[in-house]
Parts: C-alpha cells; structure tokens; sequence
C-alpha cells in the first residue's frame, strides 16, 4: 500500500527525539560536579541544567549514579566533542573510557551513549546499537538516558531487515513500554508502525488506534497507516471509515482525496469513487496520468458509464496528460462500442489506434470482428491479416475464418 514507503520516516523522526541535546546538558552538569572548587555555582547551574522528567511513572529506580572523579576531564572531552559534532573524536573518546579500568559503571554508559549516537549521525547503525546495548547493560544512566536509549535501540531493531532482529525490537519496546510507563502517541505509531511492517495487521490496529486517541492532534499519516491496516486485515469497512475521517478533515489534501476514492474502489463502491475523483477533475487537480487513468478506470469498471470514460480519456488526451498507448485507445474504442447510442465508426478509429500499440495480435483480431460484423469485409480481412502477422493469438482459426470469407 501507499504507506509502505511512509513508515520509515516515522522511525526516523523518533530516532531524532531520542539524540536529543537534553541529555547532553544533564552529563555536562554531572561531569562538572566532579570538581570540587566554586560548589554553590556548580550547584545553581546544575538546578539550572535539570531536565524535564520525561518517565514520572516508571517502574525503574533512578539509579543515582554519578561520573568518577578520576575521568573528569577525559568526560568532558567526549561530552564537548559530541555538541561539537565531532563524531570521530567523539568515538575515539569514548572507546578510550570503555577500556579504562578505572572508570565506573556510569562513565561507560555515559561513554556508550554518546558513542551510540555518534555512530549513527556517521550511518554506523551496527554500531549504534551495540552501544546502545552497553548502555542498557550497564543499568547506570538516569531514566530519561535510559529509555531514551532503549526506544531508540528498539526503533533501530524494528528497522532492521532480518525478521530475527525486528522481533528483538518488539521485544523491547514492549519492555521500554512496560518499565517506562510512557503512552506517547509518537512511540505508540513507532510500535504499530513495526507491527504492519512485520504483516501483523490486527495487532497493529489497537496499537494505532490507542496512538490516535492519545493525541490530542494526530498526524495524518497515523491515520493513514490505520487505515492500511485495516484494508490490509480484510476489514474494509473500518477502513473505509477511516479513509472518510481523513478526508473529511482534510477537504483540500488531494493525497487525502485520493485515498479515499482508493478505499472505495477496495470496497467496490464505484460510485463514492467516482464521485471524489470527479470533484479533483471539476477542481483541476487531476495532474497525473496515474491519476486519469484511475477516473477512467472507475467508469469502466462501472454499467452505464461509458460516456464518462469517453469524456475522461479525451480530456486526458488532448491535455496531454494521458500518452496514447494501448491501454488508452483500447478503453476509448470499447467504450465508444458499447455507449448507448452506439458510436462504431468512432470505436474502430480507436481500435485502428490500438491495435498497433499491442503486444499481440488480439486487438487486431478483435477490430477484424467489429469490421466483419460491420459488413466491412475486406478491412476486416486485411485486420485479420496483420493480427496473425503480429501473432500471440488465442485462437489463430478464427482469423483465418475471416481471411477465408469470400
């Protein structure tokens, strides 16, 4: 579906939450600390510092872990060449604390987590998340630190290839859900997002459907991604419902729209189809020949509508919108055919167009047929001529019964 596509940029964008630079403040003002001289500033500047707690109801203890003393300054090398972006330096850094026997428990974590993140800007996502592991490991960092990189390893799971490793990432954001105590609309999506990405649509509609309600404005795209779900999962009512919330919040989105007369031809309500393509047309929206031969492809799936079929292609046509190929023409020709009145001598125009234009001999034969019918016999025995010619013929015999006519 549409939302296929979609779906990693929602990762992405939460991803980019988690590298926020609140968690780099909280560090430089624990690093700080770790020298003794001016303790009234240091103390001001660190209430100062404070982050917002972003998990009030997590289940986790804060573990209250502070950086030794001993790495003060090798700390603040690694914490000021990440706000610096400078990522390689800021690596280097941080392996050299990995491998220091006299850092603590907090100072590998703290060394992990920006090596997590600098790996990622540098497109290293092995790497980073093999830090981030480290860091939930350790157990050491605070709260916001600690979910932060535990949705973030879980985002980067989810996006993995290997069905193994997206597991793992359910796995997790289950856990960074359970122990967090977070319903964020945002890491709701992130999970219901995986969910139909892994072809679990029923258990990503509830996961979607608590995102949405927890929002006090949800994207559309999460509605969107909703309505997949549900087409996906075969229930096409709901999302047919779906589709008719967005679009009627969104009157003027023509991706909206677009969808919308999508999930009506799902549901085979070829006029409610009809009928939102043919306001884009009447509003000049229809730009794209995708997008034409979607109206036109409504009527003809449609009785009695091929005067609109005929109006929607010649429009395309001569907008140069629709390219005269096969498809096209044939359309036209039947449905010129098969108008009330009939309109022949326009429908064998077309098909002299189409026939051509086709892979096989079919659309001559067809032609050869109409013109026999027609009383037209020597075109219609010159047709049947160019149809075995151009050969792939189903029935070759019948051709040859027109050759034969006398």
């Amino acid at each position: 579906m549409m939302l296929r596509n979609h779906k990693q940029a929602l990762l992405t964008m939460l991803i980019a939450t988690a590298v926020s630079g609140a968690v780099i403040t909280d560090v430089a003002a624990q690093t700080r600390s770790a020298d003794r001289s001016d303790q009234r500033e240091r103390r001001g500047s660190s209430k100062a510092a404070a982050a917002e707690v972003l998990y009030p109801n997590a289940t986790r203890k804060e573990p209250g872990m502070k950086s030794s003393a001993k790495l003060g300054k090798q700390l603040q090398k690694l914490v000021d060449s990440y706000n610096e972006q400078k990522f390689p330096e800021t690596l280097t850094e941080a392996t050299a604390i990995l491998g220091n026997s006299a850092a603590n428990e907090y100072d590998k974590a703290l060394a992990a987590q920006l090596a997590s993140q600098a790996a990622y800007q540098q497109d290293d996502v092995a790497g980073a998340k093999r830090y981030l592991q480290q860091v939930l490991d350790a157990n050491a960092l605070d709260n916001n630190s600690h979910f932060q990189s535990m949705l973030m390893l879980a985002q980067l799971q989810l996006q993995d290839d290997d069905k193994a490793v997206q597991a793992q990432g359910l796995t997790l954001i289950d856990k960074y859900f359970a122990e967090s105590g977070s319903k964020k609309a945002e890491e709701l999506v992130s999970k219901g997002q995986a969910l139909y990405q892994l072809e679990r649509y029923q258990e990503a509609i509830p996961v979607l459907k608590e995102a949405i309600a927890a929002s006090p404005e949800p994207k559309d795209q999460w509605n969107q991604l909703l309505m997949a779900a549900y087409a996906e999962a075969g229930q096409t009512g709901e999302a047919v419902a779906a589709a008719e919330a967005v679009a009627a919040k969104n009157p003027n989105d023509k991706k909206a729209q677009l969808n919308l007369a999508n999930m009506y031809m799902q549901a085979d309500q070829m006029d409610k189809a009809a009928g939102v393509m043919d306001k884009l047309r009447a509003s000049g929206q229809l730009t794209d020949e995708r997008e034409y031969k979607q109206l036109y492809s409504i009527y003809a799936n449609t009785e009695n509508k091929e005067k609109e079929v005929i109006s929607v292609i010649n429009e395309g046509l001569e907008k140069g919108i629709l390219k005269p190929d096969h498809q096209v023409y044939l359309a036209l020709a039947q449905s010129y055919y098969y108008s009330e009145p009939q309109q022949v001598d326009k429908a064998i125009e077309a098909w002299q167009k189409a026939a051509p234009l086709s892979p096989t001999g079919e659309t001559y034969l067809n032609l050869a047929r109409v013109l026999h019918s027609e009383g037209k016999i020597p075109q219609a025995k010159e047709a049947a001529r160019q149809a075995k010619a151009k050969g792939g013929l189903k029935n070759a015999a019948d051709a040859d019964k027109i050759i034969n006519l006398k």
